[in-house]
């Protein structure tokens, strides 16, 4: 496995530009098999959960291809309605899978779920809205088997807020016979994106950006082109290593009204932000101030950027009180970041943080994707070398995430193990 050797105390300085949302581009590329079209993309990122989409789908039938700097994608072959649990285990957004082929197909064949070991994450949302919609569906021996001649209209309520339970009914939604209403729908930016994208291909839905979505069936989708959304999560990500290391970094095809609750605690954490229509530039000169936050779902606080903020917090003056209610699993990052000198003590869903002036490098072993994220911004941070084992986690969800840190200053790299 590979691993990243980090030499820390570089403040960061320059110019990078923010890749494509992974958590837009993942169900839009499920989007593919809605239609026999061509759906052009562009702004995919390079990432290890894409590979994986693309190599399920094309077991499928689906046609993949690249086209410079685009990919493009063609449902006009696809024979095999099925996720094998050999793709599935490594990727819970594989599921995604399960709507459009159910709607476009009248039956499905997908394994139950992987991915990060962050917590509880049940389909049964999906599965219920989908029998709501006239499927029938049944579990057996680890697989997810549904059928429907053609699915119905029919207003939903989830039981909670579910990103992928909503952006699965809004892809089944856009061909059914009638209409489909989501309450309770996700308002992500990238539920968003995935929805503009429907309504290019010649969906009709209504409420796009709210929590409540009226979706009119139709009986045939089109091909398009769309442009993936900026990833929020990387843009924060990077926020946060450079408000931990100091320096002046300016971030380009990027957003600031994507992530306004992070970008409010970096400014109580002390950095000074300016943005403009696709950039947002961070100084930061001092040590950080600790901030409190409670994750919740969009547009508070995201889950995704919470162990990221924790690394920041660790070297801040003063205590913080970090709420996690979303994962119950998503503090396993606070273990290896107490092994680089962090003092962070966990009670139930909260951490309580009390900032030390300094890390100090030593090995740290990545759990998962976002936590991997945190050691990387704590290493960078740290006096002497931190080794982060385990990359493969932050190859899932970062577009080469050390070349972007080298090129504003940082002393990083990437070791190749056989």
């Amino acid at each position: 496995m590979d691993k990243l050797l980090i030499r820390g105390g570089k403040r960061l300085s320059g110019d990078l530009t923010i890749s494509g949302a992974k958590n837009a581009a993942l169900p839009i590329l499920c989007a593919g098999l809605l239609t026999d079209g061509d759906l052009v993309l562009s702004n995919v990122p390079h990432l290890q959960d894409v590979s994986t989409i693309t190599r399920l789908m094309t077991q499928m039938g689906l046609r993949v291809r690249e086209n410079g700097e685009q990919l493009v994608l063609n449902g006009n072959d696809i024979t095999r309605p099925e996720a094998p649990y050999e793709l599935v285990k490594t990727m819970r957004a594989s599921i995604l899978v399960l709507g459009p082929l159910l709607a476009r197909f009248g039956q499905a064949k997908v394994s139950l779920p992987g991915g990060c070991a962050i917590g509880s994450r049940p389909v049964d949302q999906h599965i219920k809205g989908l029998q709501a919609m006239g499927a029938e569906i049944h579990i057996e021996a680890g697989y997810i088997h549904a059928k429907a001649k053609r699915l119905k209209g029919a207003r939903i309520v989830t039981d909670m807020i579910t990103v992928t339970g909503t952006e699965n009914l809004l892809m089944a939604a856009a061909l059914a016979d009638g209409e489909t209403v989501l309450e309770n729908a996700a308002r992500e930016p990238e539920v968003g994106d995935l929805a503009n994208l429907l309504v290019k291909m010649g969906a009709k839905i209504e409420g796009i950006g709210t929590d409540r979505l009226v979706i009119q069936g139709v009986d045939k989708l089109h091909g398009a082109e769309h442009e993936v959304i900026a990833d929020r999560i990387e843009t924060g990500t990077f926020l946060c290593a450079v408000a931990a290391t100091g320096g002046d970094v300016t971030l380009h095809r990027t957003r600031a009204g994507l992530l306004d609750a992070a970008l409010d605690k970096l400014r109580e954490a002390g950095a000074i932000l300016t943005s403009g229509e696709d950039w947002i530039r961070i100084q930061m000169a001092r040590r950080p101030k600790a901030v409190s936050f409670r994750t919740t779902e969009y547009p508070g606080f995201p889950t995704d950027m919470q162990a990221q903020f924790m690394a920041l917090n660790c070297l801040a003056e003063g205590t913080s009180h970090v709420t996690e209610t979303i994962f119950e699993n998503r503090f396993m990052h606070v273990q290896e970041l107490n092994r680089l000198g962090a003092a962070i003590d966990v009670e139930g869903n909260t951490a309580i943080v009390t900032g030390v002036e300094k890390f100090l490098g030593a090995p740290v072993m990545a759990t998962d994707l976002r936590a991997s994220a945190s050691l990387v911004i704590a290493g960078l941070a740290a006096q002497g070398e931190t080794v982060v084992e385990r990359i493969y986690h932050l190859d899932r969800g970062y577009d080469r995430m050390e070349a972007k840190l080298s090129a504003i200053g940082a002393d990083i790299e990437r070791i190749k193990q056989v």
